[in-house]
């Protein structure tokens, strides 16, 4: 599929989309979710998955424990960017995944993200917001320096309740270095 013909956009996570959301997490290969720093041992069952994916989509902004935009290519689903960690008016912790490999490693996050970071400073009302890719997993860490993230902090620890205890880079972008920033996107 060519990429300049192809037709990039992004929204909030529905009801029709849990089955395809699912099924990113509880199919993927174990390779593949240990290359990002996910603990296969703490991998929630499917229907833990829809209760807790379910719940977001009752909740308003303010009350929100994750909040979820579905990335779409040509109107079909192929990944999603959700934040945690939030705190309503101050900040958030965005993770990023493209479901099927044939759709990475072609700049197609890198333009998913751009669409999605001012949904989630506006809709949270965020004045930071972190990303804490594995130091180990190259491609997330370069698409958050492109974006003008700057390397906030680099520490060994647990930086999501999926994750086991791994090197961890966590990015930042503020507010006021977004605003700035989104003019040359």
């Amino acid at each position: 599929m060519n990429q300049v013909s192809s037709k990039l956009s992004i929204r909030e996570l529905r009801a029709e989309d849990l089955d395809a959301l699912i099924s990113y997490w509880t199919e993927s290969k174990a390779s593949f979710m240990e290359n990002m720093g996910v603990d296969m041992n703490k991998m929630p069952k499917e229907a833990e998955w829809r209760t807790f994916l379910s719940k977001q989509l009752q909740q308003n902004y303010k009350e929100k424990e994750s909040y979820c935009l579905i990335w779409l290519l040509n109107n079909q689903a192929v990944g999603h960017s959700n934040v945690s960690k939030i705190i309503y008016g101050k900040e958030a912790y965005m993770h990023l995944h493209l479901w099927n490999q044939m759709h990475r490693i072609k700049g197609l996050g890198l333009q998913f993200v751009k669409l999605g970071i001012p949904i989630f400073f506006t809709n949270l009302a965020l004045e930071y917001l972190f990303c804490e890719p594995y130091a180990l997993n190259p491609a997330p860490n370069k698409l958050l320096q492109k974006l003008g993230f700057q390397l906030f902090e680099q520490y060994t620890g647990i930086p999501g309740w999926l994750n086991f205890e791994q090197p961890v880079n966590k990015w930042l972008m503020t507010k006021e270095n977004y605003l700035n920033l989104k003019v040359n996107w």
